[in-house]
């Protein structure tokens, strides 16, 4: 039987510290998981979303809106570590981890990362997005990341990098594809200081000599970090949805 191309997995978690329930939480009446769901589903390069937990209320809630959901062990230690749990029970060739606080992800921005990673260029590929503004510069929440002519990434960075040219700079969005072999294997990689220091999991990845191709997207993203943040969320769903 022939494997799978491409499958997102969305791992979820009810804890966290700043905002419990966040992936529960209503955006214009459906969960935040919902939303980034049926986002995903969209993407034409991913034949399965799996929705990844270890909280069965996700699991109920998932299964409710009709998605796909699959239960891991509580002792991932990361969203990295829960898609890796899946893809070791799946078979597919290319995983794309998608953050569930994501409610603004299309499918189209995740059907690029399939592509960079099947066309054999690269061991994982990201997204970023073309900033002006200087206050995201100097914010240590907005990750910078700094790229070479082929669109590899050099570095990340909660702080601003000089690298970066006066009129405007590449914000991350941390959405990844990986090949099956490096998603399985990331976990083994030791960490890196720079790591430990920007507080940045993908600075394992060029630590450790992995190529990761960032692709430009000119979609806007929000992270939901905060209950403060489902507001934002709202607005902008209200100007796209119909």
């Amino acid at each position: 039987m022939r494997p799978n191309v491409a499958i997102g997995v969305i791992p979820v978690r009810f804890g966290s510290i700043r905002f419990p329930g966040k992936p529960l939480a209503p955006i214009l009446g459906k969960p935040m998981v919902q939303w980034v769901y049926e986002g995903a589903a969209r993407a034409v390069r991913l034949e399965r979303v799996i929705v990844a937990t270890d909280d069965k209320r996700i699991y109920e809630a998932a299964r409710s809106f009709g998605a796909e959901a699959a239960m891991t062990s509580p002792d991932c230690a990361s969203g990295t570590d829960r898609a890796a749990e899946v893809a070791a029970r799946t078979d597919a060739l290319v995983f794309v981890n998608i953050q569930g606080d994501e409610p603004l992800i299309e499918g189209d921005m995740l059907d690029s990362l399939v592509d960079a990673v099947e066309s054999g260029g690269a061991d994982m590929a990201s997204l970023m997005i073309r900033e002006s503004d200087p206050a995201l510069l100097a914010d240590p929440n907005a990750v910078k990341v700094v790229v070479n002519r082929r669109g590899d990434a050099l570095y990340f960075s909660r702080s601003p990098l000089r690298s970066d040219v006066s009129d405007y700079f590449y914000r991350h969005i941390g959405i990844y594809a990986f090949r099956r072999d490096v998603l399985l294997g990331y976990g083994t990689l030791p960490a890196s200081r720079l790591e430990k220091a920007e507080r940045l999991e993908q600075l394992r990845a060029l630590d450790n000599g992995l190529r990761v191709r960032m692709i430009e997207t000119s979609r806007p993203t929000l992270s939901v970090d905060v209950p403060e943040d489902i507001i934002k969320a709202e607005n902008h769903l209200r100007r796209r949805t119909p």
